[in-house]
């Protein structure tokens, strides 16, 4: 649970939250075709999509900062780098624009290409 504290009160966000606000923010960036989740049994990537997005991102603080590493799958024939940083800026923006939490840093892996 994070919270933030001012002068009328406090207000808290769950991890649950916060992933499902970057799970949505990666999804509008072109490229991305899903999130991928680790089926933990066999060690194989499962693509995401629909409601259950926040299961591809993991989500630490540390004085009330954010650490985000979240897994995604691409598209294939497009330039990864430019998606991974569409990405990063689409994710910091929207979570310090809805939370007014702070972003320390944001942690792309691509899992996969999909054609």
């Amino acid at each position: 649970m994070l919270a933030i504290t001012n002068e009328c009160g406090s207000i808290n966000y769950s991890e649950e939250a916060l992933a499902n606000i970057v799970g949505v923010s990666t999804m509008e960036c072109y490229g991305v075709v899903g999130m991928a989740s680790r089926n933990a049994k066999d060690g194989l990537w499962e693509l995401i999509r629909g409601e259950s997005l926040s299961r591809g991102v993991k989500i630490n603080s540390k004085y009330n900062k954010l650490n985000i590493e979240l897994y995604i799958i691409v598209q294939y024939g497009t330039k990864i780098s430019v998606i991974a940083n569409n990405v990063i800026q689409k994710i910091r923006y929207n979570v310090e624009n809805y939370t007014e939490l702070k972003v320390a840093s944001i942690t792309v892996n691509v899992q996969g290409v999909r054609i």
